[in-house]
């Protein structure tokens, strides 16, 4: 149809309206497919699956980030979640139904207000060596209770610092993060949110702040990594390299 202006011209009557766009059937099937694959990858790995490994098994081309999206999307009303943990994702129960899930056969094993404090402290303050979380504990931290972090698969040791006597350096895990149900570090609770929670009393001093940890797993610029012989004095590996049983 033809539409006339003040002058008598006439124009389309739609002109200036933007073109539908165009599919293309054939990328729109790749893309349906490749949302199939990332699905059966997760599904089928007992551990949460990064975004490198997926993208590996998919046609070139294909955006992972936004199947893995479109995924959650799916998946959120549903009784199972797609979850990402860094950029890790795993299928896990949705919070509200978890108390539907019997764990009869397993018997959780409580963390120690110790061991609690000295997670959060990790958590919150990572990199920290031993000495400082002593420092801001005002206590001595036992081998014992770090050790019940560490078999948790909680924390682990990053670096040494580059300081006198090179101390380990101490972090939280991928784990930790999936545990607590966490996509990044920058998703632990804030000061508000620690206070709405009871965790903290109601007299903070003024000048009281949470800290904010390092997001990503690469060393800061006062570290070294650790290396082989460190492990080994640890004990973490037998001399030549074997892993301590």
């Amino acid at each position: 149809m033809m539409g006339a202006t003040r002058d008598g011209d006439f124009f389309p009557e739609n002109e200036g309206e933007a073109e539908p766009e165009v599919r293309d059937p054939m990328r729109e099937r790749a893309e349906r497919e490749a949302v199939r694959v990332a699905e059966a990858l997760v599904f089928a790995s007992a551990e949460p699956v990064s975004e490198t490994f997926i993208a590996e098994r998919l046609p070139r081309g294909m955006d992972v980030g936004a199947i893995m999206r479109q995924l959650k999307a799916e998946y959120a009303p549903r009784g199972v979640n797609l979850v990402q943990v860094d950029d890790y994702w795993a299928f896990r129960t949705a919070a509200d139904l978890s108390f539907a899930i019997r764990r009869d056969e397993t018997e959780v094993r409580k963390l120690s207000r110790a061991a609690l404090e000295i997670l959060a402290i990790i958590a919150y303050h990572q990199p920290v060596t031993r000495a400082e979380i002593e420092e801001i504990r005002g206590v001595q931290t036992s081998r014992g209770t770090l050790d019940v972090l560490m078999e948790a698969g909680w924390v682990r040791f990053r670096g040494r610092r580059r300081t006198p006597g090179r101390p380990v350096t101490l972090g939280t895990t991928r784990d930790f993060l999936d545990h607590f149900g966490l996509e990044e570090l920058r998703d632990l609770p804030g000061l508000d949110e620690l206070k709405g929670a009871g965790l903290l009393s109601g007299r903070i001093p003024a000048n009281f702040s949470i800290p904010l940890p390092l997001t990503d797993d690469d060393l800061s610029e006062d570290e070294d990594p650790i290396t082989q012989l460190d492990l080994e004095e640890l004990g973490l590996l037998t001399p030549g390299g074997e892993p301590d049983e």
